[in-house]
């Protein structure tokens, strides 16, 4: 991170001081390894389609949410509200929730992106219910069906607790979001549900 930081501002000082060197008839003496590397960076940083699919969600969206504790039981029912919205010039959609969880207030906020490099999207999420993150990878296809793979810090078993979930729009202003994890009995079930309704 440290190492990925330094080059991040090199490269930020490099491209601020650019203009001011040019000014002076002074081209800015770079090697054609610094060269690569600015190139490498600035394609990494431009946004393109992935993002621009994100962009696409943005907006305010009415919450169904079910959870369940256990396959064969009845879920929990709730109600809420998700703002979702674009940051850093486009690159990352962020997105807040309010709502309820087992009979208390919840609030949630998750970041979600593109890594040009990796190719891959990734999210966060945060909540009123934890003072941990969860960090999740997965990709997108074209029909906009997204299928992720993350995990969070288990208070119970103080491990990692690693669930898949999927989401798609089943409707044109309707997407629906599902988290699948391990039971008590360490089979997979469905353990929450989430429709999201376009205002």
């Amino acid at each position: 991170m440290t190492r990925r930081l330094a080059a991040s501002l090199s490269l930020a000082l490099l491209l601020a001081t650019a203009p001011y060197v040019a000014a002076q008839d002074e081209a800015p003496a770079m090697t054609p390894e610094e060269m690569a590397e600015m190139e490498a960076y600035l394609a990494a940083g431009t946004a393109g389609a992935p993002h621009e699919m994100l962009a696409e969600t943005a907006g305010t969206y009415e919450l169904t949410i079910k959870s369940w504790t256990a396959p064969e039981g009845e879920p929990m029912v709730s109600s809420g509200t998700a703002t979702r919205s674009m940051i850093l010039d486009g690159r990352v959609r962020v997105e807040e929730v309010s709502s309820t969880m087992m009979g208390r207030p919840f609030d949630g906020y998750g970041m979600m992106g593109f890594d040009n490099v990796t190719g891959k999207y990734w999210s966060t999420w945060n909540d009123s219910l934890s003072t941990g993150i969860m960090i999740s990878e997965g990709h997108c296809e074209e029909d906009g069906v997204c299928t992720f793979v993350g995990s969070w810090n288990d208070p119970i078993t103080q491990g990692p607790f690693t669930v898949r979930m999927t989401s798609q729009w089943v409707e044109p202003s309707t997407e629906l979001f599902t988290m699948h994890g391990p039971g008590k009995d360490g089979a997979e079930m469905k353990m929450m549900e989430i429709e999201y309704r376009k205002q």
